[in-house]
C-alpha cells in the first residue's frame, strides 16, 4: 500500500511537472521533477521512474542542455523498464536522437531513430500500460518530424506531420494545434510562405482559448520570425504578421 501511495505522489508530481513544460516553464518543472524522483524511487516502481526520466529530458531539452538531456535519454532505454517493454525501449531511442540531431551528432542520431522504428514495430499489438498510451504512431511521426527539423531536413519533417495530423484523433485539440504549428513552420523553412501563414493562422485558430500551451504559440512565433526574414511584401502574409502580433 505504501509503495503504491508513493507511485501515485510521484505521478501526479509528474502531472504537474508537464504543465510547466507545456507552458514552457523548465525551471518550475525542474522543481517538481526534483520532488518526483524520490517518490519514484521509494515506490520501487520502474514505469514510475521512467516517467520522471522522460521529462527530465524533456526539462533538459527547453533549457537547451542538450547533452544533459541526451544523457537523460540513456538512462531512459537502458531502463529495465525499456529492457522489458519495446515501446518503452523505442521512445527512449527516439528522446536520444533528437538530442543528438541537436548536438549536431547526424549519423548517431539517425542510428538512434532507426532504433526507435525497430523497437516501435515489435511492440504491434502489444496493449500499452496507461501512461506511455500516447507514444502512438501518430505521435512517433511527430517526434520524428522534430529530429528531422533539428537535422534541417524540412521536407522530411514536413512528410511527418502530415501522417501525424491524418492519424490523430479529432479530439485532441491541443495536439492538433500543435502540430499543425510545427507544419507551418516546416513550410516557412521551406520558403513556403504563403502556404507557411495560411497554416499558422489555422493552428492558433484551433488552439483552445486559455489552453496555457506555450509550445504551440512559441512555435509560430519562430515562424513568424522566419517568414519576416524573407522580406516578404505578399499581403496575405503581411496581413497574418500584423495579425499574429496581437496574440503571440
Amino acid at each position: 500500500m505504501r509503495r503504491q501511495l508513493y507511485r501515485l505522489a510521484s505521478d501526479a508530481t509528474c502531472l504537474a511537472a508537464f504543465a510547466a513544460i507545456d507552458a514552457r516553464a523548465p525551471r518550475r518543472a525542474r522543481s517538481h521533477l526534483d520532488q518526483a524522483l524520490p517518490l519514484a524511487g521509494l515506490a520501487r516502481e520502474g514505469e514510475a521512474m521512467y516517467r520522471v526520466w522522460d521529462h527530465l529530458m524533456l526539462t533538459s531539452s527547453q533549457r537547451e542542455n542538450h547533452a544533459e538531456a541526451a544523457a537523460g535519454a540513456e538512462v531512459m532505454k537502458r531502463s529495465s523498464t525499456a529492457r522489458r517493454d519495446p515501446l518503452y525501449a523505442s521512445l527512449g531511442h527516439m528522446r536520444h536522437a533528437n538530442a543528438l540531431a541537436r548536438l549536431h551528432r547526424p549519423t548517431e542520431s539517425l542510428r538512434a531513430m532507426s532504433f526507435a522504428e525497430r523497437t516501435f514495430g515489435r511492440a504491434d499489438g502489444v496493449e500499452p500500460s496507461a501512461w506511455i498510451s500516447f507514444y502512438n504512431r501518430a505521435e512517433f511521426d511527430a517526434l520524428s518530424s522534430y529530429v528531422w527539423t533539428a537535422l534541417g531536413e524540412h521536407e522530411r519533417a514536413e512528410s511527418c506531420l502530415h501522417r501525424t495530423l491524418a492519424a490523430i484523433p479529432d479530439d485532441m485539440v491541443r495536439n492538433r494545434a500543435l502540430y499543425t504549428a510545427h507544419l507551418s513552420l516546416a513550410r516557412a523553412r521551406q520558403g513556403e510562405v504563403e502556404l507557411a501563414a495560411g497554416t499558422g493562422r489555422r493552428a492558433y485558430e484551433m488552439l483552445p482559448p486559455a489552453s496555457g500551451s506555450l509550445r504551440t504559440t512559441r512555435t509560430l512565433a519562430v515562424t513568424r520570425q522566419v517568414i519576416e526574414a524573407t522580406g516578404t511584401k505578399a499581403p496575405e502574409v503581411v496581413s497574418w504578421i500584423e495579425e499574429s502580433r496581437r496574440w503571440i
